[in-house]
């Protein structure tokens, strides 16, 4: 049995995928009851992909507002249009909607998931896990997964740092009415001493994201609709006529990262693993890529089909990804709080003439994106046409990896799945689970069918793919 501490996205994804191969998956969560508060609202293309490859994509992207070109500071913006995706766009939605149809999906393929269970320690030997939680009650498990957020439990457990600092305090969340909602579906913008961020939840409500360099105060300190409106207004020249709020609170933000993922039989993933500034709406994304690239290795390693050191390139693939992650949203909110007039004018110059230049776009929208991200020797899929009218993320939700070839097929192990390309290239690709490619080849290749030997039930020639 694998358990996870934590119900938020990156756990309820991990916990479906495992339970859709077949592994015994048990979630526990500390709160008592779901809710409807939340702090994310962006769904990037690249995470886009990863919830097509698990059939869930086009319900949350209903339920959503898209954004083709992404506002930073200013007049610079990011053409998120030409993305090389089915999802050239970022999606405005509330975390909430990600996580009702992870949760739904969990569920209906046989994962367990208790709440009110607070994880107080973790032991563990050789061969297990051992969980006690807050009413006494103990559990085993083969592994543990910490998805527990930033003040993660499983995180403390195991005495791991968490190196770091607060690089943003006082800022300011209300949930809101408006009376002038702005024409943009995602409003932001900073001016030097101060930035807001309006997004829509969808139901006539609207999240505010609100900071102010003159009223730097405790996260405890509380909240008036007053300042909310002052700060908007300042940076938007108007508050879009905020009239009522539902919800006010204080938080700060921090940059952290954890040295290692995984310590014995315990990873950690998401905020637990990571923490960074709200620049670019990384966080909730980052944790469902990290639990996407964490579950099939989970898998295939308790069903007996994963090779030595699987596990362990968890960390070496999402390692990288999580510090480079932490980089890029730290420049960004640098730049967004720029204090002097020259440097933001300098800021927008540079910016606009950089990001004219082709190469410089690509990579910058890849990078927010996540679509530009893949790992050493294993790059991104892409989306290819297979024959059949099937689509490769259509196929990759029977959670093996696919095949795609139109050479002569071998018999193969359950866990691979063949297809077809719907244009002969003449090339063999193996993809993982994930979506990012394990390896090619061409067909006519003998190393090629060398590669796929683990693969292999047996030798006698199949029928065509297709």
């Amino acid at each position: 049995m694998i358990a996870i501490i934590g119900a938020g996205p990156t756990g309820l994804l991990l916990a479906g995928d495992l339970a859709q191969a077949g592994v015994p998956v048990t979630v526990y969560e500390r709160r008592t009851g779901t809710s409807n508060l939340t702090r994310a609202f962006g769904v990037h293309a690249r995470t886009l992909e990863l919830l097509d490859a698990r059939g869930l994509a086009d319900r949350i992207v209903a339920a959503g507002a898209k954004v083709e070109r992404l506002r930073l500071f200013d007049r610079i913006r990011l053409d998120l249009s030409r993305l090389p995706s089915r999802f050239p766009y970022l999606l405005i939605t509330p975390q909430y909607n990600v996580e009702r149809a992870l949760e739904e999906r969990a569920v209906n393929e046989g994962a367990r998931i208790v709440r009110g269970a607070e994880l107080t320690t973790l032991t563990q030997d050789d061969d297990q896990v051992t969980l006690t939680f807050t009413d006494g009650h103990t559990a085993t498990a083969d592994y543990v997964v910490g998805t527990d957020g930033v003040h993660s439990a499983v995180r403390k457990a195991l005495e791991l740092p968490f190196p770091g600092k607060a690089i943003l305090t006082s800022i300011m969340l209300a949930d809101v009415r408006l009376t002038n909602p702005p024409e943009d579906v995602l409003a932001v913008n900073a001016v030097g001493d101060a930035f807001a961020m309006v997004a829509p939840f969808g139901d006539g409500w609207y999240r505010i994201f609100a900071w102010d360099r003159r009223h730097q105060v405790s996260d405890d300190t509380p909240i008036t609709l007053g300042e909310i409106s002052d700060v908007t207004r300042r940076v938007h020249g108007t508050d879009f006529g905020i009239t009522e709020a539902r919800w006010l609170s204080r938080f700060h933000s921090d940059e952290r990262q954890v040295p290692q993922y995984r310590i014995g039989r315990v990873f950690l993933a998401g905020d637990a693993a990571h923490v960074h500034s709200p620049a670019g709406g990384q966080g909730m994304n980052t944790g469902l890529q990290d639990a996407a690239n964490l579950s099939w290795k989970l898998a295939a390693t308790v069903t007996g089909h994963g090779e030595d050191g699987l596990l362990d390139s968890y960390q070496k693939e999402r390692h990288p990804v999580g510090a480079m992650v932490l980089r890029s949203s730290g420049a960004l909110i640098r730049m967004a709080m720029l204090r002097s007039r020259p440097a933001r004018l300098a800021r927008n110059t540079a910016g606009r003439a950089l990001l004219a230049l082709p190469a410089v776009a690509r990579r910058a929208t890849g990078t927010i994106s996540g679509i530009g991200i893949g790992y050493p020797g294993a790059p991104r899929a892409e989306d290819l046409p297979l024959r059949g009218g099937e689509r490769l993320y259509e196929a990759l939700r029977e959670g093996r990896h696919v095949l795609i070839t139109s050479g002569p097929t071998l018999g193969y192990a359950p866990t691979l799945r063949v297809a077809a390309p719907e244009t002969d290239t003449g090339e063999a690709i193996l993809v993982r689970p994930d979506g990012y490619v394990a390896w090619r080849g061409p067909v006519s290749d003998p190393a090629t069918l060398s590669r796929l030997a683990p693969w292999r039930t047996h030798a006698t020639p199949e029928r065509q793919p297709g």
